[in-house]
């Protein structure tokens, strides 16, 4: 349903062509509430995609599948005579949080011309020491995907299928994949605005999801503490943490090309998510804090 909360967002859609399908509001103790402005349709979350991959690797890491410390290559040893000086010291932690140093650049919108991508982002030489620099790319999450098909001997999308799809109630979602069949994990898995409401209320709760632990706690909390700096942020963007970006008030966000967002507040107690196609993110996401967030106070 729609009520006075939204009646200035979507005005303010309207007025300056936003480009919102849908947006959905969970207040913690109060009814949600949501508006269509089209029909409710799976769309490519983009980057939103790494959330979901980061909290794959919080999963297998307390299954002790794996450790945020692990080096990366330890777990491909038939990789090493390919990897770029100062590889071995990048570690999981390090591709989390966007800051292994290398200058591989590569997103799912681009076609995928080497024969591995993953070789590919080994061999490609650093420009800073592990853990110095941060630099928003795909790659290193599309490597995190191929890490956890390695450590559980299952892709990405169905290693979360009977551990968080289903307990979400997210019904055989797509994922894109490379050429061998990898999802891409940092990009191109399509969710409807509720289905990802959801997964932001997942988080706002702590991983706890119909009384059941479906996420460790701690990673989820670990998700917006481990953070980083970057060089250039803006209004809404104070560093970057474990798959996700932090905001100066608190606030956590997931962010997808064209204004795939989900904002997740824990002093408000409050996840706001959002599915677009927008040219103006920054329009979008000044609307989205101005005129809903700001108002749950």
């Amino acid at each position: 349903m729609t009520d006075d909360l939204l009646a200035d967002f979507v005005r303010a859609d309207r007025e300056q062509g936003l480009g919102t399908y849908g947006i959905h509001v969970h207040r913690e103790g109060r009814p949600s509430v949501e508006h269509r402005f089209r029909s409710d349709d799976r769309v490519n979350l983009y980057s939103v995609s790494k959330t979901f991959t980061a909290v794959a690797v919080g999963i297998a890491e307390s299954e002790g599948r794996l450790g945020l410390g692990d080096r990366v290559i330890d777990h491909f040893p038939e990789l090493r005579p390919l990897a770029a000086d100062g590889f071995e010291s990048v570690t999981v932690h390090h591709l989390l949080t966007m800051t292994s140093g290398s200058g591989h650049e590569w997103f799912a919108d681009r076609r995928v011309d080497a024969a591995d991508l993953l070789h590919e982002f080994v061999a490609e030489p650093l420009v800073a020491p592990p853990g110095r620099r941060f630099a928003y790319t795909g790659s290193g999450f599309y490597a995190l995907g191929r890490l956890i098909a390695r450590v559980t001997g299952a892709n990405v999308r169905d290693y979360l299928l009977p551990r968080l799809f289903r307990p979400l109630d997210l019904h055989n979602p797509a994922w894109h994949c490379c050429p061998l069949g990898f999802p891409f994990a940092e990009s191109d898995l399509f969710l409807r605005t509720g289905e990802l409401s959801r997964f932001a209320r997942l988080l706002l709760q702590s991983g706890v999801w119909e009384g059941e632990q479906v996420i460790p706690s701690d990673f989820v909390r670990r998700m917006a503490t481990d953070r980083v700096d970057m060089k250039e942020g803006d209004a809404h963007t104070d560093g970057y943490g474990l798959g996700i970006w932090l905001e100066p008030g608190g606030a956590v966000r997931m962010h997808g090309a064209y204004g795939q967002i989900a904002l997740i507040d824990e002093g408000r107690r409050a996840a706001i998510t959002v599915t677009a196609h927008t040219e103006d993110e920054t329009a979008q996401l000044t609307a989205l804090h101005d005129l809903v967030l700001a108002r749950l106070d």
